[in-house]
């Protein structure tokens, strides 16, 4: 008798493969189901993102343009960081807190669009995750303001 109860006793205390088996099915259907909302979520937050820190830049080059007189040529936003070599007098930046303001959730850098096409004056622009004009989801265009 006490053989019988240490085989029955060694054979309740793991899992069987089957049982592994289905466990192992319901995560990867589970996963499956999940994972591609998340990575639609993530890209949503990014596109939010981009509109708030292009917003705030808007905000910046507005002052830029209010105490400077006008805009720069180019569509570079350097100059909210830097004090341009002509009427430095006038500069009363940095407008921003650093080189990585101009930079998007995606890596790439945000353009000045003058005159805009959304706005008469200039656009602040993010072109999204491929880094190219136009485009749909994660990888549109965002202008402000």
């Amino acid at each position: 008798m006490p053989i019988r109860a240490q085989r029955s006793g060694r054979r309740r205390r793991g899992f069987t493969i089957i049982e592994v088996i289905v466990i192992i099915t319901i995560l990867g259907i589970i996963a499956a189901v999940v994972v591609p909302r998340l990575f639609g979520r993530i890209g949503q937050g990014r596109q939010g993102a981009a509109k708030s820190s292009a917003n705030n830049i808007a905000q910046a080059v507005e002052l830029y343009r209010i105490d400077m007189e006008g805009l720069p040529d180019g569509d570079s936003l350097d100059f909210l960081i830097e004090p341009p070599s002509a009427g430095a007098d006038k500069w009363q930046g940095p407008y921003l807190n650093s080189v990585d303001d101009l930079i998007d959730p995606w890596g790439n850098p945000y353009v000045l669009r003058a005159p805009g096409e959304k706005n008469f004056d200039y656009d602040v622009v993010s072109y999204g995750k491929d880094g190219e004009p136009g485009g749909d989801g994660e990888d549109a265009d965002v202008a402000a303001p």
